[in-house]
């Protein structure tokens, strides 16, 4: 059994790919569940975000984890599998603690990854999926990132996502304390752009979102305005900038309702920033003139300012991660000699019992209790190092010169003089 990592992500596959296998979160327990029915896979856990899709998972045959992920988005294995990689033991284990420390970003060091990857093993756990192996992964997964953010500079001067749509926006609009801004959506993404955008004093700001109440709380955080998710089409052409991140599996501002809002609005520009995978925004809308739609793969040309006085901070986290794999490895070794050193101490306590036992008859029938403790010391020596003797003495040639070191190390006897 070893463990695997597999996905893709912005590095490999374009957002049209990767939204088709991102998973809804309400739908994670239920694949995690299917995923692991056939028991082919022992452990699983499922990351999913706008940027990546991965699978943590424990099995022998790591073939089986890609076929599902197919079959489970009704999509050709031959459609994905250009842009999937499969990650063996020693590179799953560096790969995740390289996501949850920000190296693997869009945005170097970004903060938010850390806490997406706590939520995909926190839903693992839910769904029962969450096994040894992958608890114990985690646990150093989330040390591991607390030590590369803690003790090194990866996350000074971050450019985040939600920083990025404000950057975005002043390239359209010179000032954004001029514009009406619309947050559709109520996570954590729509949360943290509020900040960013609150902290540039917009006009207004105003939150969309299913659940009236979600949106309410986070309007009264930064003093905005609540408006309810069917009356999008309506409002759109009061709003200068528009920026969505929801999990709705199909686009909630399509061309016509942009259409209409940009003929309202007399032709002038609006920012739309569409941070959901899959899309909340017909990506047609970005053809029309007068809209300057971006999309989470838009992001990348913003984050390089400050890149190169990272690369000091990059260094210094690859080498505590390493160590630390190395560390995890360990363990996982240790853990597979654990039914070998069981096996042994169950051996060793069968002989002391049968010695035992074999001394309380001779002390019962009347022996000497010295000559009967002589003979149970001598018996229970014979048969300790009767499998070592037996080992040595069956094994010749090149090998015998291994086999002595091999018992002198297991017994640390001192070297031949």
């Amino acid at each position: 059994m070893q463990l695997y990592a597999l996905g893709l992500n912005h590095h490999t596959a374009p957002l049209t790919i990767r939204e088709r296998v991102a998973f809804r979160p309400e739908r994670l327990e239920h694949a995690l569940q299917d995923l692991t029915r056939a028991r082919t896979v022992r452990e699983a856990a499922i990351l999913s975000t706008c940027n990546r899709t991965e699978v943590y998972f424990a099995t022998e045959e790591p073939q089986h984890a890609a076929d599902w992920l197919a079959r489970f988005h009704a999509l050709p294995l031959e459609e994905i599998a250009p842009y999937l990689y499969t990650h063996p033991q020693r590179e799953a284990v560096r790969h995740v603690f390289r996501v949850a420390s920000g190296l693997d970003s869009m945005v170097l060091g970004e903060p938010q990854i850390l806490g997406q990857v706590k939520e995909a093993a926190r839903r693992a756990e839910d769904a029962g999926t969450l096994g040894t192996v992958l608890h114990k992964l985690f646990q150093n997964t989330f040390a591991v990132a607390k030590e590369v953010r803690s003790t090194t500079a990866i996350g000074a001067n971050i450019v985040s996502m939600a920083a990025a749509a404000v950057h975005l926006t002043e390239r359209i609009f010179e000032r954004v304390d001029e514009q009406h801004v619309l947050f559709i959506g109520a996570g954590e993404m729509i949360e943290l752009c509020a900040a960013h955008f609150a902290g540039a004093r917009p006009k207004s700001m105003t939150v969309a979102n299913r659940t009236e109440a979600r949106a309410l709380e986070l309007a009264q955080r930064f003093g905005a305005q609540t408006l309810r998710l069917d009356a999008i089409g309506e409002a759109l052409p009061r709003f200068d900038v528009v920026v969505s991140c929801t999990a709705a599996p199909l686009p909630i501002v399509g061309l016509g309702m942009v259409e209409r809002a940009v003929k309202a609005r007399r032709h002038r520009p609006m920012v739309m920033v569409d941070l959901a995978v899959p899309r909340d925004i017909e990506p047609e809308v970005g053809k029309l003139d007068d809209v300057f739609l971006y999309t989470v793969d838009d992001l990348a040309q913003v984050v390089e300012a400050g890149l190169e006085s990272r690369q000091q901070a990059v260094l210094e986290a690859e080498e505590i991660i390493d160590n630390r794999v190395d560390g995890f490895l360990h363990w996982l070794q240790t853990r597979e000699a654990v039914p070998t050193i069981r096996a042994l101490r169950t051996h060793a306590e069968r002989l002391r019992h049968a010695e035992v036992e074999r001394a309380l008859r001779l002390l019962a029938r009347g022996d000497d209790p010295r000559q009967v403790i002589e003979a149970l010391s001598h018996g229970l020596t014979n048969k300790l190092v009767h499998g070592p003797t037996r080992f040595l003495n069956q094994t010749d040639g090149e090998q015998l010169a291994e086999a002595s070191r091999l018992v002198q190390r297991l017994y640390n006897l001192p070297p031949h003089e």
